[in-house]
């Protein structure tokens, strides 16, 4: 893969906005990078589905680039399969352009038939980023049945003797109930059900699981394991892991970032100042770690050994700085939004993609796991960098 080039009208050091929002010539140069490098990647889908697996499920959505630098598609049971629609949604959002809205209806219709899934926990990632964003931006009644199904079959998975939402089913002989922090993420579906229905099971599972996950994930400095197993009958902790990151008591990037985000949308849903309190705490941790480099784009595990030579996660960037918009609104008097624009701007000057390359992706160098997807665009860094310049625009 080719190293970004520098954007020269883009060329703003990270510190420049740590005393000024975000200029808004800024978000619209990379909206409109971000729409040419969409329709780009728009005609690599249309090509690499021309054929689809026989006896396999369809592929629908775009995940990141392979070893040789082709896109690698998924089918809609994949995890990722849900930002691209989202990403589509966010370019209608900022430039009102029906054709965006009918290419996003285009690929979030493809994941319909996850509503019904209930083998897997991201629902949230899968269903509302595609579906939650396309039902915020047209209202359409359809999408919101589809949500409420959804959040029906997520719940599902919760074992109410441990007070949480299983994550994964595989690994049986090494995990019995599963529960990862990404887990934090798919609390909004929930959330949202609730105010669809005014049903209040929904809300309960959301706080349980945010509650137990605080009680059980987190280390005394506030970072956080990956994996916490439980037996769900009694509830009681088994053992604790991080399987993508360094080692098991290592603090993996993108595993803070998805505690940082989860907490901040649960205060953002309950109010409850133990859950404002956890996400100042993950932010802390992350802004002011030892090995935090100085353009605030972290390497893919805090703890790795091979600091300054480690891969970085840019999605992991992204994500956080997302999350510190909207936090920076709970704490006006934070440094927050000036973090998250100085992550924004290190994004734009030295992580992205040259308008043609890199089959459409946005952001380059983005580590999805110590052992798998490492420097290599993804598209859920992509989602969450369009979705951080939107918020920092709001």
């Amino acid at each position: 893969m080719k190293k970004p080039l520098m954007i020269t009208s883009l060329a703003l050091l990270a510190g420049t906005f740590l005393t000024s929002a975000l200029p808004d010539r800024f978000i619209r140069d990379q909206f409109k990078k971000a729409e040419a490098q969409t329709e780009l990647m728009l005609a690599q889908v249309a090509e690499a589905t021309k054929t689809q697996p026989v006896g396999k499920p369809a592929l629908v959505s775009p995940r990141t680039l392979t070893d040789a630098g082709e896109l690698h598609m998924v089918p809609a049971r994949d995890w990722t399969s849900g930002f691209f629609p989202g990403q589509l949604w966010y370019l209608y959002e900022f430039t009102g352009r029906k054709e965006w809205a009918d290419l996003a209806r285009q690929f979030t219709a493809r994941l319909e038939s996850e509503k019904m899934n209930a083998g897997t926990h991201d629902m949230g990632f899968k269903l509302y980023c595609s579906y939650g964003n396309g039902y915020r931006l047209t209202n359409d009644p359809a999408y919101k049945d589809i949500l409420i199904q959804a959040a029906r079959t997520l719940s599902k998975r919760y074992k109410p003797k441990a007070g949480i939402i299983r994550s994964w089913d595989h690994n049986t002989a090494k995990w019995l109930c599963p529960v990862i922090i990404d887990n934090m993420m798919n609390l909004e579906l929930l959330f949202a059900a609730t105010r669809f229905t005014g049903d209040s099971t929904f809300y309960k599972i959301a706080v349980s699981h945010a509650q137990t996950t605080l009680k059980n994930h987190f280390r005394p400095d506030n970072s956080s394991y990956h994996v916490v197993d439980y037996d769900t009958l009694t509830g009681r902790v088994i053992k604790k892991n991080t399987h993508q990151g360094f080692n098991d008591e290592s603090a993996w990037s993108r595993g803070q970032a998805w505690g940082l985000y989860g907490y901040t949308l649960c205060y953002r849903e309950t109010k409850n100042p133990q859950f404002l309190k956890q996400a100042e705490a993950i932010a802390r941790f992350m802004l002011n770690h030892k090995n935090m480099p100085a353009d605030l784009v972290p390497y893919y595990d805090y703890d790795a050994p091979g600091i300054p030579n480690e891969t970085r996660d840019v999605s992991a960037a992204s994500v956080m700085a997302s999350a510190l918009y909207e936090l920076s609104t709970y704490v006006p008097k934070s440094n927050y939004r000036a973090k998250a624009d100085a992550v924004m701007a290190s994004l734009a000057k030295t992580y992205t993609s040259p308008v043609g390359q890199n089959r459409g992706f946005l952001l380059l160098h983005s580590t999805g796991a110590k052992t798998f997807e490492r420097d290599v665009p993804l598209i859920y860094a992509d989602y969450y960098y369009l979705e951080a310049l939107l918020r920092a625009r709001k």
